[in-house]
């Protein structure tokens, strides 16, 4: 409907006016049980609104996307709903000064993970409900408006079946077979939440005594569905929650402002977590229901802490609009990291970041969609995309190159003021801008126009030049940019110099912080120095850009990688060797071929499985089609081997367990997980759960060794929600013409899978080792996609248009083929094409990346 997608001038018109002084939701969540599965299920959601208009006589609308409104009352006129309600929005005419808005609606269910989720358990048949909103979907839960500046207090009512509890961003009181919840400080919609159901419930207390003697006592709670109790390790949940609670109030000077601090573990989630003040909302799966690896404990524990921070940054003080989506989601990006290294046992989170988070940063900044940091976000589609690598991690790499630029201590204190300053407030850039020149004394407006307001990563490239004596002569930092965002930034940089040792370690013997500005910058204070084996141009990870190698410093990687002494400039190296491999200046089988000889080297786990997702990418796209069988035998025979050799018990053994489930193919390999499934083949220490059950599954279902029989009885071992989506995806994987097919109908022509069965589905249907089973799919797409957009809510959209473009078939057709749908479609909604654009990017570079593999090896 036109109506549901806001544009930003729309909003800017609402707000300037209106101003909101309250909210009263009274939601009736009974239906929520009982009846039949397959009838569309609603429930009733009756709203007060009181606001003001600065213009009496003016015109506006409410939101709401809801199958059918009851009742609409203006300042005591009865409305004709049918008159006033278009399916998403109530037009309001006649305003009065001061107004009172009612709105009595029937809302419906979510099975998509957008407004009011609905979720049975099939282990247990118990319904589980949460809400999750951002950007723009709590108008599917009660009317309101719907748009971040438009701040208001909230108090929620909730009526539920027999035996539930409610959690919301206040404290609840049962009360009369009804809760009642405190009312909020003024916050946005979009974080607002109801989280309602039979879950398993702890708590525990945090408490802060200031040096002024007063004392602060949050409530803490966690909660999960019953069936993942056993699994629940609440107490690590809660020891993250108060170290950081301790270190933003270190670092804040602003107590935590919204009372209690639940957070809800929530099934058939589409995010990592939600921000919603007092009632964080995470995905279940950081329930670990098997082993797992230190990587995602620290996983977790980095959300838990990215989360918290937005109760300052996007919470207490929130962006105007969604141009500005960075203020809050790039502040808690670097927050996490920042909060993680300072407060927690993961001292080791900035190498994480420096792999893992920026690596996406890099691909999101290399599209054709790259955007600046601060984005003109032109309406809630153009937002719902942006929450990209850009906003998320380019934004928190570039919040570390200001603390690096204007010192941690200004920064900091710039923070605090801008809270102070801005308390449920709304800002923009140049608030914060304004406090930032107050603590730093350096010229904001000149970093921001860089830094913030410019597309495209810049290159770090060393230049070496020696004299007689085998000394540095001169040694030059080249930067460049590509033709398509030429911008030069300045970059506060560390150049590192190594060398190799007697003992055969590479370490660093020389480090110089400089600025680097312009197309050529020299490091007066490295001439004189020792010939180096190894320059780091962006040592310690100070800036964002892709770093390069002059050719003896790759020389030496190619033979000391695994010598590196220190894990994070060995981390920023593999990244390095990574974005040449993406951008076709090493081929593939070379990036594989160091992952092989060095991986098994690596101390950091969370370095090693990136590697092992780099390589396996490497394999499936970027390696010539003549060599994937071969690259595909060397990849399985190398990590069986660091499988058997790894420490029993280990988590680089289960790493290397699940890449050798990821990367097995030949008849032998197959076979061997299926002994170690069947238990008839053991490896000393390694467990194999449930979880890793899966994932040897996985690849039998793809090979065709585990037909649907295995896997009904799988599921039978595992009858849970967890288990139904791992069945569906190995279903999906099998490699059968009509197994294609179903999956297909399944998700492109029925709406009737849950967003978390449409994710499994897509993820067993692409399989790389069938690529000829999948190749009639690629016209079927471009056939579909429009129809999709158009019909399924947008996260569905989403899943399909990304999780189903035909990148396996990699050859010019298939970008000839979105070329095509893109000039025949130049009227389709900007998003969709957006997501077209971005999929063709990744082929075309992947196809760049086969030929310079093909050219290493001679045959394409």
């Amino acid at each position: 409907m036109p109506g549901e997608n806001l544009s930003r001038d729309e909003a800017r018109e609402r707000a300037a006016l209106l101003s909101v002084d309250g909210y009263e939701v009274e939601l009736d969540l009974r239906s929520a049980v009982g009846g039949s599965e397959q009838e569309p299920r609603t429930f009733r959601s009756v709203t007060t609104i009181r606001f003001r208009c600065a213009e009496p006589g003016a015109t506006t609308f409410a939101d709401l996307i809801a199958p059918s409104v009851t009742a609409v009352s203006l300042n005591g006129r009865d409305l004709d709903p049918v008159a006033v309600f278009d399916g998403s929005r109530i037009t309001l005419e006649d305003l009065a000064a001061e107004n009172e808005l009612v709105v009595d609606a029937q809302c419906a269910y979510s099975r998509t993970g957008e407004g009011l989720h609905r979720f049975v358990d099939p282990e247990d048949g118990e319904v589980y409900l949460y809400t999750q909103y951002e950007p723009a979907d709590s108008r599917r839960v009660f009317a309101n408006f719907e748009q971040p500046d438009l701040k208001a207090p909230f108090r929620f009512e909730v009526q539920t079946p027999a035996g539930w509890t409610v959690w919301s961003n206040g404290v609840g009181e049962h009360k009369d077979g009804v809760w009642h919840f405190a009312e909020t400080k003024p916050i946005s919609t979009y974080i607002t939440a109801v989280v309602a159901g039979p879950y398993h419930y702890v708590t525990d207390t945090y408490t802060r005594t200031f040096e002024d003697g007063t004392t602060l006592e949050i409530p803490l709670g966690a909660l999960c569905r019953k069936g993942l109790a056993r699994h629940f390790d609440a107490d690590d949940v809660f020891l993250v929650t108060k170290q950081g609670l301790d270190f933003f109030h270190d670092h804040f000077d602003y107590p935590y402002p919204f009372g209690k601090y639940d957070q809800a573990f929530v099934p058939e989630y589409n995010l990592g977590a939600m921000e919603n003040p007092g009632c964080v909302t995470f995905r279940e799966e950081f329930i670990f229901r098997g082993k797992v690896t230190q990587a995602a404990y620290e996983g977790r524990a980095n959300v838990i802490l990215h989360e918290m921070a937005h109760m300052w940054f996007g919470d207490l003080v929130t962006m105007q609009w969604w141009d500005d989506l960075w203020l809050k989601e790039s502040f808690a990006d670097f927050m996490g990291a920042f909060s993680l290294v300072g407060a927690t046992r993961f001292k080791d989170g900035w190498i994480t970041f420096a792999n893992r988070r920026k690596a996406w940063a890099y691909r999101a900044d290399q599209l054709p969609s790259t955007h600046p940091v601060t984005a003109d976000i032109r309406d809630l589609q153009d937002a719902k995309l942006n929450f990209d690598g850009i906003t998320y991690a380019k934004g928190a790499s570039v919040l570390k190159q200001l603390v690096a630029y204007a010192g941690q201590d200004a920064f900091l204190e710039g923070s605090r003021r801008y809270f102070k300053r801005h308390a449920y407030g709304n800002t923009q850039l140049g608030d914060l801008l304004s406090v930032l020149e107050e603590t730093s004394g350096r010229d904001m407006t000149a970093w921001s126009r860089a830094w913030l307001q410019t597309a495209g990563v810049n290159s770090l490239t060393p230049q070496v030049l020696l004299d007689s004596d085998g000394r540095v002569s001169e040694l030059a930092v080249v930067q460049e940019a590509p033709e398509s965002h030429p911008d030069l930034r300045p970059h506060r940089v560390a150049v590192g110099l190594y060398r190799l040792t007697a003992e055969g370690d590479l370490e660093r013997y020389a480090r110089v912080e400089t600025d680097v500005d312009g197309a050529r910058t020299v490091v007066a204070e490295l001439a004189g120095a020792d010939a180096p084996d190894l320059v780091l141009v962006n040592d310690d990870d100070l800036t964002y850009c892709k770093i390069r190698f002059d050719e003896n410093s790759l020389a030496t990687l190619r033979e000391h990688l695994g010598d590196i002494t220190d894990p994070l400039a060995r981390a920023l190296c593999w990244s390095a060797l990574w974005n040449l491999t993406r951008d076709a200046l090493m081929p593939a089988r070379e990036f594989i071929g160091l992952v092989l000889r060095f991986g098994g080297r690596e101390s950091d786990i969370g370095v090693l499985q990136m590697l092992h997702a780099w390589a396996q990418s490497a394999h499936v796209h970027y390696a010539a089609p003549a060599w994937r069988e071969e690259g595909g035998l060397q990849l399985a025979e190398a990590a069986l081997r660091e499988l058997r050799l790894g420490e029993p018990g280990s988590q680089h053994q289960l790493a290397w367990a699940r890449f050798f489930a990821a990367v097995a193919s030949s008849g032998s390999d197959l076979q061997f997980l299926r002994d170690l499934l069947e238990g008839t083949e053991r490896l000393e220490g390694l467990e194999v759960d449930q979880e890793l059950r899966w994932a040897f599954l996985e690849p039998l279902a793809a090979y065709g060794v585990a037909d649907e029989g295995v896997l009904a009885a799988e599921l039978v071992r595992d009858d849970t929600a967890s288990g139904k989506r791992h069945q569906v995806r190995c279903l999906a994987a099998r490699p059968s013409a009509a197994v294609k097919a179903q999956a297909w109908a399944a998700v492109v022509e029925s709406d009737a899978l849950s967003n978390a069965l449409v994710e499994a589905t897509i993820a067993g249907f692409a399989q790389p080792s069938q690529r000829g089973t999948l190749a009639p799919y690629a016209a079927k797409y471009f056939d579909a996609i429009e129809r999709v957009w158009s019909e399924r809510s947008i996260q569905i959209g989403m899943d399909v248009v990304r999780g189903l473009f035909p990148g396996l078939q990699d050859s010019s057709e298939t970008v000839a083929a979105a070329d095509a749908w893109l000039e025949g479609h130049l009227g389709s909604a900007p998003a969709l094409r957006r997501l077209v654009v971005e999929a063709r990017d990744d082929l075309a570079r992947a196809l760049r990346g086969q030929a310079c593999d093909a050219a290493a090896g001679g045959t394409l």
